[in-house]
């Protein structure tokens, strides 16, 4: 019996093992179609009219459409109201659709809210694992910036989409005039460093790929990352999960979570070397809104009042995804900085 039973087990990290194998090719890229155009006073293009389970979550006022940044890769933009321009970031393993109940809150008659797509993940193209690196994903974001023709922002970001927009915002310079940051990181490390024991456990190969590709999905797991778990439904978790997984291309998560440097030689270091430095250096209104229980980013609220220390903060109980928790205390701090912006200006029209 103990034979049959070992064999038994042998078999099953057998199977388990060739699984977590299958999945280490890089992937493909994989762009997508839309259909008509969107025009706006930057330009036209292409519009992306949205799969019914995720048009439900955002209103007919909404503009859905995609900006090609490079050959083939495309950003998913959801865009909505006028005003002045709020740009908002998402991280891994969400989407633009993050932030859609921040815009509810906000005056779309005052504010043009834009909140675009990661490569990888939502409706943007799905790309090899092996481009999904930190300047990448600055490069890109930074060609949306360019080809919308934004000459000043209020920029908020979250888990990635902090230094991934910061670094986007670095390669032009100016652009920001205001900061919201939540729950997300500017600083590179200078001593090796874990953010947690699945970060740490992913950078290994084939333990990453049978953790995150065969053992769980990411995607079931978001709610276990809230302050509130009742706030990412089953179906909340669908909108960020079905166009990654639909796609087939699910290595997205698991090499955003190793783009996440473990020490000073991490590939990301030197990329996130220059972000700290821009982001430290401005001169610029900036709030801090963050959710104490995030199990992720959570502890590294000192480290940003020491980047910001004159930045207001607004402290919550929400969780890694506090847009999903706290939108009306994020709308507020984007209105509180946007009410600075047009003050200041105010006052140097009276000047001059």
């Amino acid at each position: 019996m103990k034979k049959i039973i070992f064999i038994f087990i042998a078999s099953g990290f057998f199977v388990c093992l060739l699984l977590a194998i299958s999945k280490t090719p890089d992937g493909a890229l994989i762009t997508p179609q839309g259909q008509g155009t969107v025009t706006m006073e930057a330009g036209t293009f292409e519009a992306f009219p949205l799969p019914d389970y995720a048009a439900k979550f955002v209103s007919d006022d909404y503009k859905s459409y995609l900006v090609e940044v490079e050959p083939g890769i495309k950003i998913h933009v959801l865009e909505v109201g006028t005003g002045y321009p709020l740009f908002l970031q998402h991280g891994s393993p969400t989407s633009g659709f993050l932030y859609r109940k921040i815009a509810e809150k906000l005056p779309t008659d005052r504010v043009r809210v834009i909140m675009p797509t990661l490569a990888g993940l939502g409706f943007s193209s799905k790309i090899p694992a092996s481009q999904h690196t930190l300047d990448n994903h600055t490069r890109w974001i930074n060609q949306v910036l360019v080809q919308l023709k934004l000459k000043g922002v209020i920029y908020a970001g979250q888990d990635w989409g902090g230094p991934v927009g910061m670094g986007a915002l670095a390669k032009s310079p100016g652009v920001i005039k205001g900061l919201v940051a939540m729950n997300t990181l500017f600083n590179a490390p200078t001593e090796d460093v874990n953010l947690s024991v699945p970060h740490t456990l992913v950078k290994s190969p084939l333990v990453g790929e049978f953790l995150m590709e065969v053992l769980i999905s990411v995607f079931d797991r978001l709610h276990t990352m809230q302050g509130d778990p009742l706030s990412i439904p089953a179906n909340v978790a669908q909108l960020y999960g079905k166009p990654v997984i639909d796609s087939g291309n699910e290595k997205a998560t698991l090499a955003l979570m190793r783009m996440v440097p473990d020490g000073p030689d991490h590939s990301s270091v030197p990329a996130l070397r220059e972000i700290e430095k821009y982001a430290l250096a401005l001169d610029i209104p900036v709030e801090l809104v963050w959710g104490l229980n995030d199990p992720i980013i959570g502890k590294g609220l000192p480290k940003m009042k020491q980047n910001f220390p004159h930045a207001p903060v607004t402290e919550t109980q929400a969780g890694h995804f506090l847009q999903e928790e706290v939108p009306t205390e994020i709308a507020a701090a984007l209105m509180r900085i946007v009410g600075q912006i047009q003050h200041t200006k105010v006052a140097q029209a009276l000047l001059d």
